[in-house]
């Protein structure tokens, strides 16, 4: 199916690039989201009309992201959680506990755009962790795990 893309694509394409992909990740994904169109006549000539709006909120959009990237980029995160004599969590350290530390710190993060491919932390340390601003804009803060003895 082909579709023209509506906002930028991470590993599909860029704003207003016609792209073929799968029918399903176009009906499921891409169209229930608006981040695309089906590209026929209709749409492509509609698209075009309002080509320039779209490519200005994009960049307003880009540059909000690289305004948070400066504030937040290296910044140290402490979470406080219990844990055992050997340092193993009871629980986890997930993407909302961080989102919630980050939102502490004054930083508007949703859970969403924290990025953990290793899955939830569960010993107590220092971590890198990736926080997705926009699909250019990639944050590294570090997350530091400290211990609370249960009483």
């Amino acid at each position: 199916m082909n579709v023209i893309l509506l906002e930028k694509v991470q590993n599909l394409g860029q704003l207003g690039e016609q792209v073929s992909v799968k029918a399903g990740f176009a009906r499921n994904f891409l169209i229930p989201q608006r981040k695309a169109k089906a590209a026929t006549k209709e749409n492509v000539a509609e698209f075009e009309k309002i080509r320039a709006e779209l490519e200005k909120e994009a960049a307003a959009l880009l540059a909000v992201a690289e305004g948070t990237y400066e504030n937040l980029n290296g910044q140290v995160i402490a979470i406080e959680a219990v844990s055992g004599d050997e340092g193993k969590l009871f629980g986890s350290v997930g993407t909302q506990d961080i989102a919630d530390a980050l939102a502490a710190a004054g930083f508007e993060i949703e859970r969403r755009h924290v990025r953990m491919p290793e899955g939830a932390i569960r010993h107590v340390g220092t971590y890198e962790i990736d926080v997705q601003l926009h699909t250019d804009v990639v944050a590294s803060i570090t997350v530091d795990i400290k211990a609370v003895v249960e009483a």
